[in-house]
């Protein structure tokens, strides 16, 4: 099997730097784009062959690394209380957001194998597919950024509402994660458990703190989470964007791998973070719309800055966008690969 990515995540050497991307099975590839004209979001995330062939697209089409299971971060939430729509043109939205501790307290305890079931056949049906081949890279959304969607009601530029309950219900904003904790820890180690071989924490919307919230009102819960995953076996990656300045944070909540956002020049993200752990990142997602001489450079830099040491996984700083060249993705895959080779090799 190809395991430089397993290996990378315990910082042991690789023949080559391995790859994969963030949204690397989406709206840019055309395979999907085909099943998702006959299909929503949420109906694909619902039927485990569905999701099981969206997430093996880029795996044929790239040459990636890694496979990441197709689903959404939201997911949980539903068996959770909450009534969650994908609007066209607006993203997901929560018609009944939590605003108090009634809300809160109101929320179910879910029982994942039971309500998310669907999402661990998935699991088994890719993992059954790529055996020999490939690992499989589960997920979830982080306590906070599951918590920031379930009080503005939606996505959110300020986190407003996010912040007043943080800082006026405090009380009530720890039961919130307190709560989301336990059904990502429970989800998480029920993927492993169905056959991902690593998981990543994704933490989109933490930049959006300062070092001292996020140390007061957020890592205690990431850090419940991560330590269940510790002993479940399965490297994980803990992943935020705008994080330059919460990554030594971020790094002491958990993770064998700490996610990198191109904002962050790659060698001083990893000083900060700390030579123990593992790097994911940290391309621009813009610059795959680039020339392919200036994407070349890119590729070039964010390698050089990770000067060949074990641990750095090539990735995104987010998610491709929408309109991306796919021809574009494949050839990040073949300049990583073909950069990456040690000398000695």
């Amino acid at each position: 099997m190809n395991d430089r990515f397993l290996r990378a995540c315990r910082r042991l050497p690789v023949d080559r730097t391995p790859v994969w991307f963030m949204r690397q099975a989406g709206r840019y590839m055309p395979e999907y784009r085909a099943i998702r004209a006959r299909h929503s979001l949420l109906e694909i995330c619902a039927q485990p062959d569905l999701a099981a062939e969206v997430t093996l697209q880029p795996v044929r089409a790239l040459g990636v690394d890694a496979a990441i299971l197709f689903a959404d971060i939201l997911l949980p939430l539903i068996p959770m209380g909450l009534q969650l729509e994908f609007a066209a043109g607006e993203g997901p939205v929560i018609h009944n957001p939590v605003r108090s501790a009634a809300d809160v307290a109101a929320l179910r305890p879910v029982d994942v194998d039971e309500a998310l079931g669907h999402v661990l056949a998935a699991v088994r049906l890719v993992r059954r597919e790529l055996e020999g081949q490939l690992p499989l890279i589960g997920f979830a959304g982080a306590p906070f950024t599951l918590a920031s969607y379930l009080v503005e009601g939606g996505s959110s530029r300020t986190f407003l509402r996010t912040k007043r309950l943080m800082y006026g219900e405090p009380e009530t904003w720890h039961a919130l994660l307190g709560k989301l904790a336990q059904v990502v820890g429970d989800y998480l180690v029920a993927q492993v458990q169905a056959g991902a071989q690593a998981v990543q924490l994704f933490d989109s919307w933490a930049g959006a703190l300062s070092p001292a919230d996020y140390e007061a009102y957020v890592l205690p819960h990431s850090q419940t989470v991560l330590s269940r995953l510790a002993a479940a076996g399965a490297p994980t990656i803990h992943f935020g964007t705008d994080s330059a300045t919460l990554l030594p944070l971020m790094a002491a909540a958990g993770g064998d791998v700490i996610g990198l956002d191109w904002r962050t020049p790659l060698d001083w993200g990893w000083a900060r973070v700390g030579a123990d752990r593992a790097v994911q990142g940290n391309l621009d997602p813009a610059a795959l719309f680039a020339p392919r001489p200036v994407l070349e450079r890119h590729v070039r830099r964010v390698l050089a800055e990770a000067a060949g040491r074990p641990g750095h996984i090539f990735n995104l700083g987010h998610g491709i966008l929408p309109e991306t060249p796919v021809e574009n993705v494949q050839a990040v895959v073949t300049m990583v690969h073909e950069f990456s080779v040690p000398e000695a090799a």
